[in-house]
């Protein structure tokens, strides 16, 4: 079944953009499945949430049309993509809702809710794969050597940078960094990445003399309070001016201030940092299974599209550079025999 077989939706598709049941409202068996993703599957609490305003949208969509979730047929599914697909959202934002409607469909027949999954013969949403937009190495140290002076937010800057592109890690990782986890001796980091799966990651040189410099009492000891407020902020590794820890948002709005001090704008994300360590990583000779352990990926599928980037950035060099590949004009001569 495709989207294209349904019958046009009957519910009103701006009411399927967002959650609108309350939460005692819905269904016990979407509560059984977000345990079921939280404890047997050790999903985040981020992604715990995009998965509940999901199904909620899926709920709701379904008491207009007079069904539920234990009695939804293929039919249901089919409409709802189309709905969210009128409702202008992203392909990659459709197909992530059907993702967590599948997930409870099937999570129904497992545990006996129901004897079928309607999103069996349903396709997915195609996704246009879009390609990570890193810097250049030339724009990355610009950037990092904009941050200098003695200030302890600006020691801090300045690490969170140098480890962002140093290591690769995400900035949810980066922020829920403690003190144990840094071992600056032999540069290593260990890391709690998605699925609480564990790893270990290098440290750079830049990024290890950045994090001693922000480590020393001019640095974090500036910022740490006489009475700590919350359990867990002594032992983190990013303070804010408070002597909290320091937020996902506020390591966020760090990268983006100096982004756009040196003329980066909207261009620097937390995860364009990342993309570029992959990406340069790969233009240096790095093995593709060394940069998915770094990263943290689970599959190698997810690596293989910085592969496809190096790769369009040698060709793309290769003609700007070579005499015999630039498109300048037309070529002169012809060759008079085969070799």
């Amino acid at each position: 079944m495709t989207v294209g077989d349904a019958p046009a939706p009957t519910a009103d598709p701006g009411r399927v953009g967002a959650p609108v049941i309350p939460e005692a409202a819905m269904p016990a068996v979407v509560d059984d499945f977000l345990t079921h993703l939280a404890v047997e599957r050790g999903r985040s609490p981020r992604t715990l949430e995009a998965y509940r305003r999901d199904l909620a949208a899926w709920v709701a969509f379904l008491a207009d049309r007079g069904a539920d979730v234990v009695g939804a047929t293929g039919d249901d599914v089919v409409a709802h993509v189309r709905a969210l697909q009128e409702c202008g959202l992203a392909p990659a934002s459709v197909a992530r809702r059907l993702v967590a409607v599948r997930g409870l469909c099937r999570f129904c027949v497992a545990e006996g809710w129901r004897v079928d999954d309607p999103t069996a013969d349903v396709e997915m949403p195609r996704v246009p794969r879009g390609l990570p937009k890193a810097l250049s190495e030339e724009e990355v140290a610009s950037l990092c050597e904009a941050v200098t002076g003695d200030e302890p937010a600006r020691r801090r800057d300045r690490a969170i940078l140098e480890v962002l592109y140093g290591t690769g890690i995400r900035i949810g990782e980066l922020v829920g960094l403690s003190l144990g986890d840094l071992d600056l001796h032999d540069g290593l980091v260990r890391v709690l990445g998605k699925g609480s799966r564990e790893r270990i990651v290098p440290l750079g040189r830049q990024a290890v003399a950045a994090l001693e410099r922000w480590l020393s009492p001019a640095g974090r000891g500036a910022f740490e309070p006489a009475r700590w407020a919350r359990r867990g902020d002594a032992d983190a590794v990013w303070l804010n001016r408070r002597g909290g820890r320091l937020s996902r948002q506020g390591a966020w709005l760090v990268v983006r201030r100096w982004g756009d001090e040196v003329g980066l704008g909207e261009r620097l994300t937390p995860h364009v940092l990342r993309h570029s360590c992959a990406t340069h990583m790969l233009d240096h000779g790095a093995d593709i299974r060394t940069v998915q352990e770094l990263l943290g990926h689970a599959s190698i599928s997810t690596t293989q599209v910085y592969t496809r980037v190096s790769t369009e950035r040698l060709v793309a060099v290769y003609r700007a550079a070579h005499p015999r590949a630039r498109r300048s004009g037309p070529v002169t001569g012809r060759g008079t025999g085969g070799s």
